[in-house]
């Protein structure tokens, strides 16, 4: 075998010895004990209220997506956007939650709820909340919107 051979054989052997060493090698934060910092639930707002929406973000065949921002509602890191509607604006009886994870370190909130099993060609009502994963209302308190189901 020719040296230029044995080259082109042994170098991407190096090369990949190279890469399964950094791959696998532990880092000194793992080798000292390193354990992530979990924060306490952080301060509720004084206020929770919308800042941009809510919309209908899509509408396909029996399914809607609503979607709101508000600022960050504090207290639990496990949360819920929730959407009350229904086919009557006074009587807006079924509700629907999506569960999201707060980040403490944003000063905002994107919601995104999905309903599903709607009923073709008609007009739904709904408003929209937020809640703890203890069930507690961060008192959103919106106004009533509406859409179409197609």
């Amino acid at each position: 075998m020719r040296g230029l051979d044995l080259h082109r054989l042994l170098l991407p052997l190096a090369i990949a010895v190279m890469a399964g060493g950094v791959l696998f090698s532990t880092s000194s934060a793992a080798q000292a004990g390193y354990q992530p910092k979990i924060l306490p639930p952080a301060k509720p707002a004084a206020r929770v209220h919308i800042t941009e929406g809510p919309a209908l973000e899509s509408v396909r065949f029996n399914t809607a997506i609503i979607r709101w921002t508000s600022n960050n509602p504090g207290g639990s890191d496990e949360h819920f956007g929730v959407v009350h509607y229904g086919t009557d604006p006074e009587h807006l009886s079924q509700m629907v939650k999506s569960h999201i994870r707060l980040n403490q370190n944003h000063s905002s909130t994107v919601f995104r709820v999905r309903v599903d099993g709607l009923r073709p060609q008609t007009m739904y009502y709904y408003t929209v909340d937020s809640m703890q994963a203890t069930g507690k209302s961060d008192g959103v308190n919106s106004n009533v919107y509406q859409f179409t189901n197609p």
